[in-house]
């Protein structure tokens, strides 16, 4: 039997398979952050992974980036995210929520009342941001204050509140793709001469300040971290990432996080062999993966389960499809981000249905 079928432990779960469903921005919910009706039913046909890590919520309105993203804060948007944990576990599923604050990749057109983006130091990245009027390039962010900082890091531990509360599983933080956990652990983007900056260990703060009040809300062991180390996405550049990371992951121990999802692009450097032995927890690897892949890295040991994006996205019965040896869908990237049921809940499955 493959090695993706047997069951494995994460965190308080033990899950049916070693196939993790990937955090994938999808842009269906309302401007109001309301995930829509659609959503359901897109999250329920996935629910034989192993794991479901949905699209980012973000963590207040400050954190949102993107046009038709959803939150997770008002008591709308925790009401349509239950009828979606519900429906997945109907299922027989798993679902943890991605936690995001998008920091300095937003848009005024994006924020209350047209607000500066904010972010650990006043660096403008390079690159566009998808508002309601289209693409607009980046703006300078305000530095946060260490006050802001503070209800930040509140903000992630109401959210987790919240993300509980409509039924997930478990949440994430995203601390990777060049966001505001990130925008802190870089250098490129962090020059701030306070506890929050200059060492590794006060860039780093950040980040585990956060994790500590999710885990604090939710528990060890339903919190999860995703980080990509050398990924480069939306400007973001470190000028020590092996030093960076490796110190991170090693002041995790000390939470005790569920599991550490490592999505590596690119990067030569093997930072799954450096960071693997310094977790303590159910290590996840993405990027890139295929079902070979995916097989070699579970029985080799370099990962307890891996995780699929695009693969997920165009083929809701992704483990069957494995099973049989079945052939994939191809995914159309011109509808990951439009919006409608069109490249989201219409990809067939093996019977040639498209409902689960």
């Amino acid at each position: 039997m493959s090695p993706l079928f047997t069951p494995v432990r994460v965190g308080r779960y033990t899950l049916s398979n070693r196939m993790v469903m990937a955090p994938m921005t999808r842009s269906r919910a309302g401007d109001d952050g309301v995930p829509s009706e659609l959503a359901i039913t897109y999250y329920s046909q996935r629910a034989s992974a192993g794991l479901i890590i949905t699209e980012c919520a973000y963590v207040s309105p400050m954190g949102k980036g993107y046009v038709r993203t959803p939150g997770i804060g008002t008591d709308a948007q925790v009401a349509a995210w239950k009828k979606i944990t519900e429906a997945v576990h109907a299922q027989g599923g798993r679902i943890f929520m991605q936690l995001w604050h998008t920091g300095r990749i937003s848009h005024p057109a994006l924020l209350p009342e047209g607000a500066v983006p904010v972010a650990p130091s006043a660096i403008k990245p390079a690159g566009q941001s998808w508002t309601p009027s289209g693409l607009q390039d980046f703006v300078t962010p305000r530095a946060l204050s260490v006050d802001e900082i503070a209800a930040i890091i509140a903000d992630f531990r109401i959210a987790t509140r919240r993300a509980l509360e409509a039924g997930c599983d478990g949440v994430e933080l995203h601390a990777a793709s060049g966001y505001l956990p990130e925008q802190f652990l870089a250098s490129g983007a962090n020059q701030r001469q306070d506890q929050y900056g200059g060492s590794v260990a006060n860039r780093a703060r950040f980040v585990l300040e956060v994790l500590a009040a999710m885990v604090a809300e939710a528990g060890g062991d339903r919190v999860g971290v995703k980080i990509a180390p050398e990924m480069h996405f939306n400007d973001i550049v470190d000028a020590n990432p092996q030093e960076t990371y490796t110190y991170l992951v090693e002041q995790l121990r000390g939470l005790n996080p569920a599991y550490l999802h490592v999505a590596q692009f690119g990067a030569k450097f093997d930072y799954h062999a450096r960071l693997r032995p310094r977790f303590n927890g159910a290590y996840l690897i993405g990027g890139g993966l295929d079902q070979k892949s995916a097989e070699a890295a579970v029985a080799d040991g370099r990962a307890d389960a891996t995780v699929f994006g695009s693969a997920f996205l165009a083929n809701p019965d992704l483990p069957e499809r494995f099973r049989r040896g079945a052939p994939l869908n191809t995914p159309d990237p011109s509808t990951f981000y439009s919006p409608g049921a069109q490249g989201y809940t219409d990809y067939p499955f093996l019977s040639g249905t498209s409902a689960a």
